[in-house]
C-alpha cells in the first residue's frame, strides 16, 4: 500500500517498511509507536483534505541532528560585514509499519 502523509507541514510519500526523516517530534524516544492521522491519499483514494478513519502507524528509530549547513553573508567592499554561521536541523527518523 502507498500513502501520502502530512507531518510537520510537509507531505511525504510512504510505503510499508519505508524509512523517512521528518521534523523533530517532541517527546519521542527510540522504539516509540506513533500514529500519523493526517493522511492525504491511500492507493489513489484522495481525501478532502484528509481521509477520515485512516491512519499510518510508524515506529521511531532515532532522533538526531542533520549535517551542519554553513551560512556565509558577505557585502562587497566592507570588511566588517562578513558573517559566518552554522545550523543543524533536528530530525526524527520514522519507519512505517502499517498503512490502513
Amino acid at each position: 500500500m502507498n500513502a501520502v502523509v502530512k507531518v510537520g507541514g510537509k507531505q511525504y510519500y510512504v510505503t510499508e517498511g519505508s524509512e523517512i526523516y521528518v521534523e523533530k517530534i517532541k517527546n519521542s524516544k527510540a522504539k516509540d509507536k506513533i500514529v500519523l492521522d493526517q493522511v492525504l491519499m491511500i492507493d489513489g483514494k484522495i481525501g478532502n483534505p484528509y481521509l477520515k478513519g485512516s491512519k499510518v502507524e510508524a515506529e521511531v528509530i532515532k532522533n538526531g541532528k542533520q549535517k551542519k549547513i554553513v551560512i556565509f553573508k558577505y557585502k562587497n567592499k566592507n570588511k566588517s560585514s562578513r558573517k559566518k554561521q552554522g545550523h543543524r536541523q533536528p530530525y526524527t527518523k520514522l519507519k512505517i509499519t502499517k498503512i490502513g
